[in-house]
């Protein structure tokens, strides 16, 4: 290429910056507007719930309320985040009636106690929001998944004030091993842009405070080691209980309004029996309590199990969420016998769990960095890098691809 040429490309390069700049920062506006109000409305219903604990009867009623929406839409109730990875990954489309139907059935587990988070509820959002968008301005191809991708970060950062996790998150979760270098500039203004505006509607971010460690040494990383190959092992054991409730459930209650209104009765039955309010909903009030290393030893359990139940009965949310409940009250507990202090263990376990889960390494180190401010990132990359390595090709996203080995031996399609 000669340098006339190489300065014309420079030139359509930045012209398609300018332009990918200016509609991502316009989407994240309006995801950070809709993210913020989610927002808001998930604490206010979580707010309603925990003064009014009967609520949780109505969980079944709730359940199937929801599929009826979805039904009367002629929206499957099956889409959900596999679809919107799916759709970044192959242009499948995406109904513009997922966002609504996505906001007013996360609400409803909210306020009806469901063991849910709303993170799923973000990326729907977005990406139905951002793919229908590109297809409204005529884009076609590679143009209305990057729509897509800049839609999912904007809500996920305007839901958790993570906008450097966000961004890295979506560009990370499609295709394990591979990331789209070439959606970061158009995804992280859209990310940036929906915090901004979310921060400016009121919307707080999720922040925690743990006892961090001032220094570390080789003993101390290898007891960190030691506490994300545990993570790991936790978080096959959620994605398998995941998979199989799921699965289970199709088999021998083939009939969806069967299905939610008995899970809905089970869950409602096990928190008003057994008095597990705190594990009701997302529960975030347990994660902060753990990262104060205050966790019942069972905690992680009941919060794995609901949530399993939850999803296999068909209640919409996301399970990011309650998968930070279950790393933090899992590191907490397992981090004395580790020699590590239990608000460490939390935020490790939390990292570490996550990244399992969703397998991620890099969006989950970030997620560390915004969520604990941490003033050095070693034991948590440590942690990171164990978890993902040992928790193999296990995934909370069936649509989730593994490009390559996780050891670096092979491609694996």
């Amino acid at each position: 290429m000669g340098k006339g040429e190489r300065v014309a490309a420079v030139g359509r390069y930045v012209w398609a910056a300018v332009r990918w700049l200016a509609a991502a920062c316009a989407l994240g506006c309006l995801c950070g507007l809709l993210g913020a109000g989610f927002h808001r409305a998930i604490e206010l219903v979580t707010a309603l719930r925990q003064a009014h604990p009967w609520l949780l009867l109505l969980l079944p009623l709730g359940g199937v309320a929801t599929l009826g929406l979805y039904q009367l839409c002629r929206v499957s109730q099956d889409a959900g985040t596999n679809l919107i990875i799916t759709s970044v990954s192959t242009g499948a489309d995406v109904p513009l009636a997922l966002a609504p139907l996505i906001v007013v059935g996360t609400t409803l587990s909210h306020l009806l106690g469901a063991s849910a988070g709303r993170e799923g509820a973000a990326l729907q959002l977005g990406g139905s929001v951002g793919h229908n968008l590109g297809k409204a301005l005529g884009l076609k191809g590679e143009s209305t998944r990057l729509c897509a991708l800049c839609g999912m970060a904007a809500c996920f950062s305007a839901m958790f004030g993570t906008p450097l996790a966000a961004t890295v998150f979506v560009l990370e979760v499609a295709r394990v091993g591979v990331i789209r270098y070439g959606a970061l500039l158009p995804c992280l203004a859209a990310s940036c842009s929906a915090h901004l505006v979310a921060l400016a509607l009121g919307a707080e971010p999720m922040r925690f405070s743990a006892a961090l460690p001032d220094h570390w040494d080789a003993p101390v990383l290898l007891r960190v080691a030691a506490l994300a190959a545990l993570c790991a092992g936790v978080g096959i054991l959620l994605c398998v209980a995941l998979e199989e409730g799921g699965r289970l459930a199709r088999r021998h209650l083939p009939n969806v309004y069967l299905r939610v209104a008995l899970g809905g009765g089970v869950m409602a039955a096990l928190v008003l029996g057994l008095g597990l309010y705190d594990y009701a909903g997302a529960g975030t009030q347990v994660i902060h309590r753990a990262m104060e290393g205050q966790a019942d030893p069972w905690a992680f359990a009941v919060k794995l199990a609901l949530t399993a139940l939850c999803v296999a009965a068909g209640f919409r949310g996301g399970e990011i969420v309650p998968t930070l409940f279950i790393g933090a009250t899992f590191g907490c507990v397992a981090a004395p016998l580790l020699g590590l202090e239990a608000g460490f263990g939390a935020a490790l376990g939390m990292v570490a769990l996550f990244c399992s889960a969703v397998n991620c390494p890099l969006a989950s180190l970030l997620l560390a960095a915004e969520l604990f401010a941490p003033g050095d990132l070693t034991p948590f990359a440590v942690a990171v890098a164990v978890a993902y390595v040992l928790s193999g090709y296990f995934g909370l996203y069936s649509s989730q691809t593994t490009q390559f080995s996780k050891i670096g031996d092979r491609p694996r399609n």
